[in-house]
């Protein structure tokens, strides 16, 4: 990417409200990206990091000819983590204007998929073409080559040639032949040769999933001699999770269940991904977290996936606490909870109006608590425990492990404000390792931003 790009997308991050320099980092939980909208992440281990490939959607009413409240993306990031926790934008590495073959205007870069082959790194991605003389009306998938997992990309003056669709997918099998997956109005599949740019086969119809309702976005993977086909299928009213499997890339694939039912907040879309990292699988998806009235602007997530011992995968249920654990040092944000008392507990937003400022837990009733898996505090114990909170009444909030009955962290007594306040409380005693966290409400009421340790 050239300087003036660099600038040109800052210039356009302003606009947005979103930042997206080259190397910004992230704490995160779920949604792991919280300063702009990402959706349809494709997740790639290369390396000792997991790499993640979303498209990226904008707000974008100002577009006269663009259809209103209706999907918008005008290019793609690259987000990273070595822990899973904290997580580096890369910046853009493909954007409509630098794609030779693609409509500058159509804002419809939809979703990506990343691969590695013989050292060189191949983004494929769909867009809607200048000349439908190449592919015929809609949609081409087109192919960015680099060095690197980061970029920087360069595209390819064509869109692949035969294949008319979206949501590509790539799979390279064991035998190291390359395979294309995609959707429009069915899912696809076909051989790719070895430059990884040209079909080696003629596109085949993947039949033997379900027919009725839409399915598209394919994520094909291989575990243990079996490949598994996921997909987003709208069953009912949104889509939902599937997956089939079978002994061939190219099927015949076995329907075999639902990975992620639909979301029960409405939002109409998801997209996934399967990754295995470092012995443990994880599902990446989207939700709508960021803009909860509008779900064509949406934030990617990750869970934990796990496998029965047949080979088929259990359900997975979304979470707020999301993977990767979260150092000591902070920022804890409880309103990522992984679990909560009934009442006296509750989430919104610290600023309606800007959503990417995040979320505040609100506790309004005495003894009632949150708790958050999975902090790591190291080997060396800290001595004090910091909260920006506020309370309007006053309060005393109980920090404590929650792994079993060790005794209380510290009690923090909150004063009474009305403003934001940093509130720092030396601890009663030593911790160290991996740790649940229990914060209770002992007295009053209080908001909590975030919490950290020193």
């Amino acid at each position: 990417m050239t300087l003036h790009s660099i600038r040109k997308y800052r210039s356009k991050a302003v606009l947005y409200g979103v930042l997206c320099l080259c190397g910004y980092a992230m704490y995160a939980q779920n949604p792991l990206i919280t300063d702009q909208f990402t959706a349809d992440p494709s997740a790639r281990v290369f390396g000792d990091r997991v790499y993640v490939y979303p498209s990226h959607d904008i707000r974008c009413d100002d577009k006269e000819h663009l259809r209103p409240k209706w999907f918008c993306m005008e290019d793609y990031h690259v987000f990273s983590s070595e822990n899973l926790t904290d997580w580096t934008d890369h910046g853009v590495i493909v954007s409509q204007e630098e794609v030779p073959w693609a409509d500058a205007t159509a804002y419809s870069m939809w979703a990506p998929d990343c691969i590695e082959k013989d050292g060189k790194y191949f983004f494929y991605f769909p867009a809607k073409a200048r000349d439908t003389t190449l592919n015929g009306k809609g949609f081409s998938i087109g192919v960015a080559v680099a060095d690197s997992p980061e970029g920087p990309f360069v595209p390819q003056p064509l869109p692949i040639r035969g294949v008319r669709g979206i949501d590509p997918n790539v799979m390279i099998d064991k035998d190291g032949q390359a395979y294309l997956y995609w959707s429009e109005k069915h899912i696809y599949g076909a051989k790719l040769r070895d430059n990884m740019l040209e079909l080696a086969s003629e596109p085949k119809i993947l039949r033997d999933l379900p027919e009725e309702g839409l399915k598209e976005g394919p994520f094909v993977f291989e575990s243990a001699g079996t490949y598994y086909m996921t997909y987003p299928h709208v069953a009912g009213k949104t889509e939902r999770l599937e997956y089939a499997s079978g002994k061939d890339p190219l099927g015949p694939f076995t329907y075999r269940g639902v990975i992620m039912d639909e979301s029960p907040d409405g939002c109409w879309t998801n997209h996934q991904s399967v990754v295995n990292f470092r012995d443990q699988w994880y599902l990446f998806y989207h939700h709508n977290d960021l803009s909860p009235g509008f779900d064509k602007n949406r934030a990617i997530r990750a869970d934990s996936l796990f496998f029965n011992a047949d080979g088929s995968i259990q359900k997975v249920y979304p979470t707020l606490r999301g993977i990767g654990r979260t150092q000591s040092l902070g920022p804890i944000h409880p309103d990522r909870y992984s679990d909560k008392s009934k009442t006296g507990v509750s989430v919104t937003f610290l600023n309606q109006a800007d959503t990417f400022a995040g979320w505040k837990t609100i506790m309004d009733k005495k003894e009632g608590w949150i708790r958050y898996n999975s902090v790591d505090f190291g080997k060396e114990t800290p001595g004090y425990a910091v909260l920006r909170v506020r309370s309007g009444a006053g309060a005393i909030l109980q920090l404590r492990p929650g792994n079993g009955n060790v005794p209380v962290l510290c009690d923090a007594r909150i004063p009474k404000t009305e403003t934001w306040n940093t509130v720092k409380v030396p601890l009663h005693r030593t911790i160290t390792g991996i740790h649940d966290l229990v914060l209770e409400l002992l007295e009053g009421t209080a908001e909590i931003d975030w919490m950290k340790f020193e």
